[in-house]
C-alpha cells in the first residue's frame, strides 16, 4: 500500500526487505567471523598446540650450559701452579637487545673496549646458539661494574657474569711446560664439539694445557630457567651440575725450578732435570720466558708482536724445540759404541798430535788444544782420557773406524735424532745422520770427513735439551729407557712411567765409561774439574761446546772477534750422585763461549736436589 506524505511515497515492503536483507548479511558476516575464530583456536589449541607450547617455551624457558669448573695443576709437593680466580665478565644477549648496534655504542661510552673485544665479540655472534650470553669483556673492574650497574634500565640484555678465569700463581717461571689458556678462536671453534665447549670462553693452547685439555676441561652442565619478557631469571625448572675437570700432580718441583732459573740468570738457554728412574721431569727451564697470565683474556695484537718478534725468543721453548749440536757430551756414547764394537778397550791408546787425518787426505781435523797449547792432550790418549778432557783426535779417528752407519744404529738406541715422547706438544726431533738421511735430505753422498765430524757430535747432529738430559739419565741406568714425563697424577690416578727397550752394553762397558765422566768433574785435568770444589757427593759429567758459525782451515775460533750471537754455545750433561744417581740433567747456554758456563747452573741444581733429597 501506498502512503502519500508531503507529496512523496513510501513503499513500505521494499524497506522491511532491504532491512531484512541487511540483517541476514549481518549474521552471515558475523557467523563466518566466529566460525573462522573458532577453526584458528581449534587450530591453535589441537592441531597445531604441541608446535605453539614448544616455541611459547622456548620464550619462557631457556636452557642454559654451566661451565664445568678447570682441573687445578699442583707440583710433587702439593705447590699450586695453575688456579682458578672469579671474575666478572659483561655478556649480551642479542634477543633481549632491541637495538644490538645502539646497545654496543651506549657501552662504548660506559667503559672502555678495544678492538680485540669488539671482533671477538662478533666473530661470537655467528656461532652461538638463541639466548646464550656472547661475552663483550672477560674482565670488569669494580668500578666499571658499579657503573653498568647504574645504567642498567639502558642497556637491555647486557649482563654481568660471574666466572673463574685461569690464574698461574708462580707467573712466568712454569710458563713452556703448563702452556697457558686463552681465548676460543673461530678457527678453534669450527673444530671443536659443540656440545663439550657449549657456553666456555678458554681453552688450552700450549704445554700441558693443551696437552691435557680434555682431562682439566671437565664436563659440561646445564640448567633450564624460566624467564620473564625482560629476560630476568624467575626461577630454575632443571638442573644438571657440571663435572669439574680433574687436577693434575706433576713431578715438577717449584723450588729446583726457582734454583735454575736463579743460577742461569739473564743467559738464553735452556735446561732439563729429570729423574733417571722413572722418567719424571723435575726442572723444564728455557729462558727468556713469557708470563701465560697476559695470555688468558686475550693479548692485543700489538703486545703479542712485540713478544712474537723478539730475537731472544720469549714464546720459543728451547728446553723441548731447540736442536743444537750436541757437541762433546756425544763423546761418552761414541766410547760405549766402540767398546761393544770390540773396536777399543780400556787399553786404546790413540797418538794426539793435536790433529787428525783421514788416510790419503791433507786436511787437517783439529783438537781444540791447539789452539791453546800447540799440541795435543798428550802424545797418547786412553778412552778415560778423552772423556775426560774431551780429546777430539782420539774420538776422530774412533768415529772413522765405527763408520757413519755404525754410529747412527748404536747412538740412536739413546734416543738423539728422535722425539722422545715427552706429554707436551711440539716437541723436535733432532737429528742423527746417516748416509742414507743425506741422500734423502740433501740428496748428496756421505763423506768420510763428516763422520768424523759427527764423532765429537758437530755437523749434522742437533739434538734438544730434553733428548740430551734423557741421553744422560740413560746412561746414569746404565741402559735403562723411560719416555720423559711432566705428569705424575691425573686426578688421584698415578701415571706410571713407560719404559722402553734398554740399551745393552756389558757391565765392563758401563763402569768405564762411568768412571770417565767422574773424572770430568772430579780428575785433575777434567774438563770440568771447577765444578768440584766444596762438593759433598761425586757427580759424573761431561761437557760440550757446540759451533755455531764455521771456521775455515787454517784459522782458529776467536771468541772476542766474532759477534756475540755467534759465540760457541755451553753445555754440559751430568747425573748425581754418581753411585745411584736419583738427578740427571742437561744444560745449555746460547752463546757463552764455551762449557764452563753451564757448570754453576748444574751445579746450583743437583746442590739444592740433593739438599732437599738429605732434608727429607
Amino acid at each position: 500500500m501506498l502512503i502519500r506524505k508531503d507529496n512523496q511515497l513510501k513503499d513500505t515492503q521494499r524497506e522491511v526487505f532491504v532491512f531484512e536483507r541487511r540483517v541476514f548479511i549481518l549474521i552471515a558476516l558475523v557467523s563466518i567471523s566466529l566460525f573462522s575464530i573458532a577453526v584458528r583456536y581449534f587450530n591453535l589449541q589441537i592441531t597445531e598446540y604441541e608446535l605453539y607450547r614448544t616455541a611459547s617455551d622456548r620464550n619462557r624457558v631457556h636452557l642454559q650450559p654451566i661451565v664445568a669448573n678447570r682441573g687445578l695443576i699442583y707440583d710433587r709437593n702439593g705447590v699450586l701452579l695453575a688456579d682458578n680466580k672469579p671474575f666478572y665478565s659483561l655478556v649480551i644477549v642479542p634477543e633481549l637487545s632491541v637495538d644490538l648496534a645502539g646497545t654496543l655504542r651506549r657501552v662504548k661510552d660506559l667503559i672502555e673496549l678495544s678492538d680485540t673485544d669488539e671482533s671477538a665479540f662478533l666473530q661470537r655472534l655467528k656461532r652461538r646458539v638463541p639466548y646464550e650470553a656472547v661475552p663483550l669483556r672477560l674482565r670488569l673492574s669494580e668500578s666499571e661494574i658499579a657503573i653498568l650497574a647504574v645504567h642498567q634500565h639502558e642497556l637491555p640484555g647486557v649482563q654481568v657474569d660471574a666466572r673463574l678465569a685461569r690464574y698461574y700463581p708462580k707467573g712466568s717461571l712454569f710458563s713452556h711446560s703448563l702452556g697457558y689458556v686463552g681465548r676460543i678462536s673461530e678457527e678453534e671453534t669450527r673444530k671443536l664439539d659443540q656440545v663439550s665447549y657449549r657456553g666456555a670462553f678458554f681453552i688450552g693452547k700450549v704445554g700441558i694445557e693443551n696437552q691435557y685439555e680434555s682431562v682439566l676441561r671437565g664436563q659440561v652442565g646445564y640448567q633450564n630457567t624460566e624467564t620473564d619478557a625482560h629476560g630476568r631469571v624467575l626461577r630454575s625448572l632443571e638442573r644438571v651440575d657440571p663435572k669439574a675437570g680433574k687436577n693434575l700432580t706433576l713431578h715438577l718441583d717449584s723450588s729446583l725450578q726457582e734454583v735454575a732459573e736463579k743460577a742461569m740468570g739473564n743467559q738464553r738457554g735452556a735446561l732439563v732435570a729429570i729423574d733417571p728412574l722413572s722418567g719424571g721431569i723435575l726442572a723444564l727451564v728455557s729462558l727468556p720466558t713469557y708470563d701465560g697470565n697476559r695470555f688468558v683474556e686475550g693479548i692485543s695484537q700489538k703486545e703479542f708482536s712485540k713478544i712474537r718478534e723478539s730475537k731472544d725468543g720469549p714464546l720459543f721453548n728451547r728446553a723441548v724445540q731447540g736442536q743444537y749440536p750436541p757437541g762433546s757430551t756425544i763423546k761418552p756414547a761414541i766410547g760405549l759404541a766402540g767398546l761393544e764394537a770390540g773396536l777399543i778397550n780400556a787399553d786404546t791408546e790413540v797418538a794426539d798430535p793435536g790433529w787428525y787425518k783421514l788416510p790419503g787426505e791433507d786436511r787437517l781435523y783439529r783438537d781444540w788444544t791447539l789452539r791453546i797449547r800447540g799440541t795435543g792432550h798428550a802424545p797418547r790418549v786412553n778412552l778415560e782420557m778423552a772423556i775426560a778432557e774431551s780429546c777430539d783426535v782420539y774420538f776422530y779417528d774412533l768415529a772413522r773406524r765405527l763408520t757413519i752407519d755404525g754410529i747412527n744404529n748404536f747412538v740412536g738406541q739413546f734416543g738423539l735424532g728422535s722425539r722422545t715422547g715427552i706429554d707436551i706438544p711440539g716437541e723436535a726431533n733432532g737429528i742423527l745422520p746417516s748416509a742414507k738421511w743425506k741422500l734423502n735430505t740433501l740428496g748428496g753422498p756421505w763423506f768420510p770427513g763428516e763422520t768424523l765430524i759427527v764423532g765429537i757430535g758437530q755437523g749434522y747432529t742437533l739434538a734438544s735439551p730434553i733428548q740430551l738430559a734423557n741421553f744422560a739419565a740413560i746412561i746414569a741406568t746404565r741402559g735403562r729407557r723411560f719416555v720423559p714425563n711432566l705428569v705424575h697424577f691425573i686426578g688421584d690416578e698415578r701415571v706410571f712411567p713407560k719404559e722402553l727397550t734398554s740399551v745393552a752394553a756389558e757391565d765392563e762397558s758401563w763402569d768405564l765409561i762411568h768412571n770417565a765422566m767422574l773424572q770430568v768433574v772430579h780428575g785433575e785435568r777434567g774438563s770440568a774439574r771447577t765444578m768440584s770444589s766444596n762438593l759433598k757427593y761425586m757427580v759424573a759429567g761431561k761437557t760440550g761446546t757446540a759451533q755455531v758459525i764455521g771456521v775455515a782451515q787454517g784459522e782458529f775460533y776467536d771468541e772476542d772477534a766474532v759477534a756475540d750471537r755467534h759465540r760457541n754455545h755451553g753445555l754440559f750433561i751430568a747425573f748425581a750422585p754418581a753411585e745411584a744417581p736419583t738427578i740427571a740433567l742437561a744444560v745449555i747456554i746460547e752463546n757463552g763461549g764455551s762449557s764452563q758456563v753451564a757448570l754453576p747452573v748444574a751445579k746450583a741444581v743437583i746442590d739444592s736436589w740433593l739438599d732437599e733429597e738429605n732434608k727429607g
